[in-house]
């Protein structure tokens, strides 16, 4: 059939899959809170294949993802700009893809699908022979799994040395007020869930459950689902267990939002419009004087809520003032919501969990895209002796205290309830004039407050702990466990190498001053 070719001059109003009006005549297409469409350059094409555009467009803005929508505009657009052609021709098809790397031949390969709908809708502008040069083409789809399957430093999963770095960090920084509460609540769920960024930024107060299952309680956050076809805004949802600690963090940070929403709207709010409200709003859209009937129905799309790229924002800011450093570059961990997913799969398959399980834990549809975290699990380092320990050590930047030469150096040196030991001897002295519920020492050698003595017996602790893990591995066969105080080991390996350099440090400041105390 064929429909009207001026579709595009019409008044009709179209709707996004997110509930975002705009009609086909507007230069920019609003689909939802984070996806806009500029289409002012689409006046370049002939006249028919710019209203046939227009309307195959509006049917994926009203059909598909906001996303999946923008990324053919971007796709048709490079087309067009490329070849310098107003319409689609075979010989701009062919020359196209001569430009084309094998690594981009997918870029094609998603503009195919987007003109095979385009002639089946039945918009002027796609001849048959268009058609037959597509469906006889064979094209290199996008490649998955990249930062996986290299493991990479990078942008590829965390290593367990580098999350419990991250988490330790997260909570330090949250209690000395240098991370603020909303902040610290959206980076937890990133790390513990491992769920896509528009999934958090989805949230409502009322995902966050915590439900009384005999003499306990459960918890939980009902994450809406992503990527799923012909599925509105927040349709489909599954359960993610968590943490009690987490949902006490998460309940903190709702009453965060609830008080300063209502504070700027100046609404007192029923319970059915607080369990409504974002997780992570965005404050921004929000305003003196909003009434109830529109904050309500707004409430139903996603106004209200903190874009997608907030994520990685937050993630960016943190990277660079955690002071969070990776034991396998040096540098400080850099950090995106693609990452906590990576670590997740990997982990599970590390745990020897089929693909079955990852692509549930991943909220994944089907299993074809987790066989990159089965076919690649991570070794973890099978042995670890003091030489190995050392070469990590000034690379993690575990240790986060102070060195002192002595007892009398140190904050709070002049109380003895300050000293840290290990039931032997004393290593050193805290800091902190707070309460403190750690096992001391061995949460003390990765505390901020933590003041080890130049000559307390460190060597000691680290060979304990080199042979412990020995045990563990020796009794258990598994790395995992016995790797669980990899971080601590290599945090004392610091203060030890530390001890080194300034008790040499001292001999030859001794020696330059003439002082000889051979015997």
């Amino acid at each position: 059939m064929e429909k009207n070719k001026n579709l595009a001059f019409t008044p009709k109003e179209y709707q996004s899959q997110d509930g975002y009006d705009f009609r086909l005549k507007d230069p920019i297409w609003r689909l939802n809170k984070d996806a806009e469409l500029n289409l002012a350059w689409a006046s370049t094409l002939n006249l028919e294949v710019y209203g046939s555009y227009l309307s195959v467009l509006a049917y994926y803005a009203e059909n598909y993802s906001a996303d999946h929508t923008k990324n053919m505009n971007v796709l048709f657009k490079r087309y067009i700009e490329q070849t310098g052609v107003r319409d689609i021709l075979s010989d701009s098809l062919i020359s196209y893809r001569s430009t084309l790397s094998k690594e981009r031949e997918h870029y094609l390969g998603a503009l195919r699908g987007f003109l095979r709908k385009w002639h089946e809708l039945g918009y002027p502008g796609i001849s048959e022979e268009v058609i037959e040069l597509l469906k006889g083409w064979r094209l290199k789809g996008n490649e998955k799994g990249r930062a996986i399957a290299l493991l990479d430093a990078k942008s590829g999963p965390l290593t367990d040395v580098e999350m419990s770095a991250l988490l330790d960090g997260l909570l330090d920084k949250y209690m000395n007020g240098e991370l603020s509460l909303s902040d610290y609540a959206l980076i937890s769920i990133l790390a513990h869930s491992g769920r896509r960024a528009v999934q958090i930024t989805s949230l409502k107060i009322k995902d966050v459950i915590r439900k009384r299952n005999g003499d306990v309680h459960d918890y939980m956050i009902n994450f809406p689902r992503a990527k799923q076809r012909n599925s509105n805004w927040r349709d489909e949802f599954n359960a993610y267990p968590i943490t009690e600690d987490l949902w006490l963090l998460l309940d903190l940070h709702t009453k965060s939002v609830i008080d300063r929403i209502q504070r700027i709207t100046e609404l007192q709010l029923n319970a059915v419009s607080i369990g409504n409200l974002p997780l992570f709003p965005n404050y921004s859209s929000l305003y003196k004087g909003l009434d109830e009937k529109t904050l309500n129905y707004q409430l139903k799309f996603d106004y209200y809520h903190a874009k997608k790229n907030t994520c990685n924002q937050v993630l960016k800011e943190a990277s660079s003032t955690l002071g969070v450093y990776s034991e396998r570059t040096g540098f400080p961990l850099k950090l995106t919501s693609n990452r906590f997913r990576y670590t997740l799969g990997t982990n599970l398959a590390r745990e020897g969990k089929g693909e079955y399980v990852i692509a549930e834990a991943l909220d994944h549809s089907d299993t074809q895209h987790v066989g990159v975290y089965v076919r690649n699990v991570p070794d973890i380092v099978e042995h670890i002796d003091k030489a190995v320990a050392y070469k990590l050590a000034p690379l993690a930047q575990s240790f986060q205290g102070v060195l002192v030469d002595s007892e009398k150096d140190a904050i709070r040196g002049n109380d003895i309830n300050s000293r840290i030991g290990n039931g032997a001897e004393n290593l050193g002295s805290c800091g902190s004039f707070g309460f403190c519920g750690a096992m001391a020492p061995i949460a003390c050698y990765t505390c901020t407050h933590f003041q080890p003595w130049l000559n307390g017996p460190h060597e000691i602790i680290l060979e304990e702990l080199i042979e412990k893990r020995g045990e563990i591995l020796s009794v258990t066969k598994d790395l995992k466990m016995a790797a669980v105080n990899d971080r601590l080991i290599l945090a004392v390996s610091d203060v030890v190498l530390r001890c080194n350099r300034r008790k040499a440090e001292i001999d030859k400041k001794e020696l330059s001053n003439g002082q000889d105390y051979s015997i």
